[in-house]
C-alpha cells in the first residue's frame, strides 16, 4: 500500500503514546469527513492525549507525526479576537 497523501497536514490525537526511536504510538486522525486510526511515528516520545499533525504518510497506515499547538487556540484564550 503506497502513501496516503491525504492524511498529510491532518491533526489527530495519539490514543497510544510515541516512543521515539523505541516504537510508534497510535493516532486517531481527522480526515476524509471522518476519523481513522494511523501507526504514529515521532523522532522524540509524545504522550497519550498529545494532539499531533501529521507531517508524512509512510503508507500501510502509518504517518510520522510531530506535536501540534493550533496557533488559533491562543488567540482565543487571550481573548484577542472577541466581539
Amino acid at each position: 500500500m503506497g502513501p496516503d497523501e491525504a492524511v498529510i497536514g491532518c491533526t489527530g490525537e495519539l490514543v497510544l503514546g510515541t516512543r521515539g526511536d523505541a516504537g510508534p504510538g497510535e493516532v486517531l486522525v481527522r480526515v476524509r469527513g471522518g476519523t481513522e486510526t494511523f501507526l504514529a511515528w515521532s523522532d522524540v516520545p509524545l504522550p497519550r492525549g498529545a494532539t499531533v499533525l501529521v507531517t508524512e504518510s509512510r503508507g500501510s497506515r502509518q504517518v510520522d507525526v510531530i506535536k501540534w499547538a493550533d496557533p488559533l487556540e491562543a488567540l482565543t484564550d487571550s481573548g484577542v479576537g472577541d466581539a
